[in-house]
């Protein structure tokens, strides 16, 4: 199945100069950007494909985004930061290539799959494909993978199954979203969190919560369930440790959404890790301080550079 999904996508692939574009006027930091296209056996999903000028096979880098419905650019309905189109572009001007992808249903790369159908593997899946078509395509000197938050399980899990010369680990959990979720949600009122722990028990047991309080519908509705049971089988200190390759883990100081004993988690269950903790940067790779109202500022603020401490930091992991 997966031989015949990975032919249907190369001959589906679509890598052309649509408005090709330069960062800057130095040429030692230009790049070209083509959209590219991928069939999934589903869908089509969309890209898009940073070159820099004057490297005949450059190493690329995949780019995988975080939960929720983020686009390729790191952003959301409401929600523009810029920080993973930033990062590509960064990239780019120090000579390495990168793909960065709209997941199934987000962006351009609409589905019809209803929600309740999708799991947590379709995105491994999807992530498999693109690397794939990068490995096969022999346009690149090495291939490593970059996932920020839930990509960081996506492209850890999916670095099993496609031979990849890297990882990097950005702000990515070091235990199960399960945990994760609790400690996001500790905040609530005791009653709420209460109707939250019993939903967040039975989703680990492998069933589903018919009756969900109105005001916890956002993330515990019945229809994004079944992909929450998927997520959480799944332990990132467990699937991180059958590595073999490089890793980078990167992780900020003032992320209000996972901490850096997450990263200290990822960095203890594999010797191979290298661990990167920058002071001051945030969720969405901004500098902000500790402050919860400035923080939440930065995630909709799509001008704010990205931290160059993490750019410096992976362009030294990669090392082209």
């Amino acid at each position: 199945m997966m031989k015949r999904l990975i032919q249907a996508a190369a001959l589906l692939l679509c890598i052309g100069a649509v408005n090709p574009t330069k960062a800057q006027s130095d040429e030692d930091k230009a790049y070209r950007s083509s959209e590219v296209a991928i069939f999934n056996g589903r869908d089509t999903l969309r890209g898009t494909l940073l070159l820099p000028d004057g490297k005949e096979k450059p190493t690329v880098v995949l780019i995988i985004a975080g939960s929720g419905p983020t686009d390729r650019n790191g952003n959301q309905f409401g929600m523009a930061n810029n920080s993973l189109r930033f990062l590509a572009e960064e990239l780019a001007t120090n000579g390495i290539a990168s793909l960065r992808y709209d997941k199934r249903g987000v962006g351009f790369s609409r589905s019809n799959q209803p929600e309740s159908e999708v799991v947590f593997d379709d995105f491994i899946e999807d992530a498999t494909l693109w690397l794939t078509m990068l490995k096969e395509s022999g346009n690149y000197s090495k291939v490593l993978v970059a996932g920020h938050s839930e990509g960081s399980l996506i492209g850890m899990v999916a670095v099993q199954k496609v031979s990849v010369d890297g990882f990097i680990s950005i702000a990515g959990s070091g235990q199960r979203i399960d945990r994760i979720l609790l400690e996001q949600l500790s905040q609530l009122p005791e009653d709420m969190l209460n109707d939250a722990k019993i939903i967040i028990d039975s989703l680990v047991a492998g069933y589903q919560v018919k009756r969900v309080n109105p005001m916890q519908l956002w993330l515990f509705r019945p229809s994004v369930q079944p992909y929450l049971i998927s997520w959480m089988r799944i332990d990132p200190a467990v699937e991180i440790g059958k590595l073999s390759i490089p890793i980078l883990i990167a992780q900020g100081t003032t992320d209000i959404q996972v901490t850096t004993e997450n990263a200290e988690l990822l960095a203890n269950a594999n010797p191979l890790a290298e661990l990167v903790i920058i002071k001051g940067m945030n969720h969405v790779l901004k500098m902000v301080e500790m402050d919860r109202e400035k923080n939440m500022a930065a995630y909709i603020n799509p001008e704010l550079p990205i931290s160059e401490e993490l750019i410096s930091a992976i362009v030294e992991f990669v090392g082209d």
